[in-house]
């Protein structure tokens, strides 16, 4: 700018010029007010979760839990992982505000007792046909469960009836659409000392038996000459319900709003698409969409 500018001009310059070193002045200190932790605003509300341990073994919760909480500005904290007998007295009792746990008489019994919601299907988790690995009845082959039970029956090989919930009412399906009604030359009790010893007394009976897909991938059950034959088959599928604080539960308004958002988006058609990609992270599938599952009717196949 040349020197000779007039007065007016100058004094315009003189003004630009100190509110410019007005703001080189003042930025570092903003800039150290924005970086202090007092500035990022309040922490995100919290929404205590309680999950059978399933879902947490198979990586897929945490990594939904992660991206719910992005998505809806919420801390989503796991505070028990555990079979059923460990979250459900944490849903009961209050420390959790929000539940995943498979459908069963233990969750009917919360919203019974007016301590949960109703039960509301999230996504279903898959059971296996597990048996010797020489495969006599060769299941291997079978195009889905009820052809696989059936080549167990025809082949007159063991089969043990699991007394484990899950696995029980999945064999009775297959059992109802195949036909079959359980013989004794071929059905072997469960006497083993917990439900996850069964492939133990599978290779010591050279049984085959209907399995979570989880807990045999990830080694909570399994013995040696035991191997996954069959998997796949949707008829051979079981519903992960959520379920949040219903009127008896100690929630306060505000974890209930919150419980209740986190508890919508999972169901949403986003919440839906983060578990697809949160099984595709975990190398899954593990954990299936909640509308993956065909209607269900137990009658047996051509019954009227």
């Amino acid at each position: 700018m040349s020197i000779s500018a007039t007065g007016s001009e100058a004094v315009t310059l003189d003004q630009a010029g100190r509110r410019r070193l007005l703001r080189l002045a003042t930025a570092p200190a903003l800039a150290g007010l924005t970086g202090c932790a007092g500035w990022a605003g309040p922490p995100a509300a919290r929404v205590d979760v309680a999950v059978v341990g399933g879902l947490s073994l198979c990586g897929v919760w945490p990594r939904v839990a992660e991206a719910a909480g992005a998505s809806l500005g919420l801390e989503l904290r796991t505070v028990a992982a555990a079979p059923k007998e460990g979250v459900v007295p944490a849903m009961a009792d209050g420390r959790a505000q929000l539940l995943l746990i498979h459908a069963s008489d233990e969750a009917m019994g919360l919203e019974a007792a007016d301590l949960a919601s109703a039960a509301r299907v999230w996504g279903w988790n898959q059971h296996v046909f597990a048996g010797p690995s020489h495969d006599p009845a060769g299941v291997r082959g079978a195009a889905d469960g009820i052809e696989a039970m059936h080549r167990i029956v025809d082949s007159g090989s063991p089969f043990i009836g699991l007394r484990d919930p899950g696995s029980y009412a999945v064999v009775q399906r297959l059992w109802r659409h195949a036909g079959i009604r359980p013989d004794a030359r071929w059905l072997r009790a469960d006497t083993g000392p917990r439900p996850q010893a069964v492939l133990q007394l599978a290779a010591e009976l050279q049984a085959y038996a209907v399995v979570g897909h989880i807990p045999l991938h990830f080694g909570k059950m399994g013995a040696e000459g035991i191997s996954l034959l069959l998997q796949g088959d949707p008829l051979m599928r079981r519903p992960y319900v959520l379920l949040a604080p219903g009127p008896r539960h100690g929630a306060d308004a505000a974890q209930r709003h919150h419980a209740a958002r986190v508890a919508e988006h999972l169901l949403s058609a986003r919440g839906q698409q983060e578990l697809a990609l949160a099984n595709a992270e975990a190398a899954g599938p593990w954990i299936f969409g909640r509308d993956s599952m065909p209607l269900v009717n137990d009658a047996p196949t051509g019954a009227a």
